[in-house]
């Protein structure tokens, strides 16, 4: 795993490795970049990691951000479609997949909003999260964001402009069935 955030992703995948059925099975090793990587950046460290042949699978966790886009988006999803790194890409923010633990989220929204959104729904101040109040709720959160792809689909709206989306649920169905054939997950 890569990714940008210093708080909510790596506290979120930290409690995902914590759970029992997880622990025992798989291996999630997280990795961060020291100055807070941008998409393409991460996607090219994922790349090059997957050349040792102890690594299984890949996966890179990052935002779109709005209003003001990461630069490269497009050219970090091509990068990772050549070299097989799998993307949990959320847009606006990762803090959407968080709030639709709590409930669903169907309007176009700003980073702002869903980082203000997910601090109401959680009481948090800051950054950090509480990911044992988060691992109960991420079949439900899967769920609902499977259905905002689905409408995305449905109405032909493409990234970056599939606002909003987490794809988060591809990488925690990833986890899960992996678990059952005890691999690897960087």
């Amino acid at each position: 795993m890569f990714c940008e955030g210093r708080n909510s992703e790596p506290d979120y995948i930290n409690g995902l490795r914590r759970l029992p059925e997880i622990a025992n099975d798989t291996a999630l090793n997280l990795e961060l970049h020291p100055e807070q990587g941008v998409p393409l950046t991460l996607v090219r460290m994922a790349a090059d990691r997957l050349r040792d042949p102890e690594v299984d699978e890949c996966w890179c966790i990052f935002d779109v951000e709005w209003p003001q886009h990461h630069p490269n988006l497009h050219d970090a999803k091509q990068l990772a479609a050549a070299r097989g790194v799998r993307l949990a890409i959320s847009n606006p923010c990762f803090e959407l997949w968080l709030v639709l633990h709590h409930r669903d989220y169907t309007k176009f929204a700003t980073t702002d909003a869903a980082e203000s959104e997910s601090r109401r729904l959680d009481g948090r101040a800051g950054k950090s999260i509480d990911s044992t109040a988060y691992m109960p709720l991420r079949r439900q959160a899967a769920r609902r964001a499977e259905r905002l792809e689905q409408t995305h689909r449905k109405n032909s709206t493409y990234f970056p402009d599939d606002n909003p989306s987490s794809q988060m649920h591809h990488f925690l169905r990833a986890v899960e069935r992996r678990r059952d054939r005890a691999t690897d997950v960087e």
